[in-house]
């Protein structure tokens, strides 16, 4: 499985949003774009997707930003990951010729299909909040708001 630019990059603005949920603080996109390193134009392409999907939401004008529309418990990498690949699922081709049929139905349902489930087992399973959480283990600490 191969993640996009757009999907790493979504996890880690989602991460970055998260990290501010509970202060109900609203981030602009040149703001993360500072702090990842990323470019603006492009995380603005991700932010589109991510909105439509109804993750995240928008205030405009100069106190404005985005935030995220569930708290991040409810938010797993997978519906980041389903809202910014456009191919994540999709269906492996097939193998063999049409002569052996049998091989190829073998092969879709007991290797390509189980890890497809395997995968979104996995991806269901962690949480935004998880990724938060690893992330300040990694930093050595814990933000603070005055």
């Amino acid at each position: 499985m191969r993640i996009s630019t757009k999907g790493r990059y979504g996890l880690a603005a989602m991460i970055v949003l998260g990290q501010s949920y509970n202060s109900g603080e609203h981030i602009t996109i040149i703001s993360i774009s500072e702090r990842l390193g990323i470019s603006k134009i492009y995380l603005e392409q991700v932010f589109s997707q991510l909105k439509q999907a109804g993750l995240i939401t928008s205030i405009k004008g100069a106190g404005g930003g985005y935030y995220l529309a569930y708290d991040p418990q409810e938010i797993t990498v997978f519906d980041i990951l389903s809202a910014t690949e456009a191919s994540l699922f999709e269906k492996t081709e097939e193998s063999v010729s049409k002569h052996y049929e049998a091989i190829e139905k073998t092969m879709q349902n007991l290797v390509w299909g189980e890890l497809d489930k395997s995968i979104q087992s996995t991806l269901k399973s962690i949480t935004l909040k998880d990724l938060i959480n690893q992330t300040g283990k990694y930093t050595g600490g814990y933000m603070y708001y005055i």
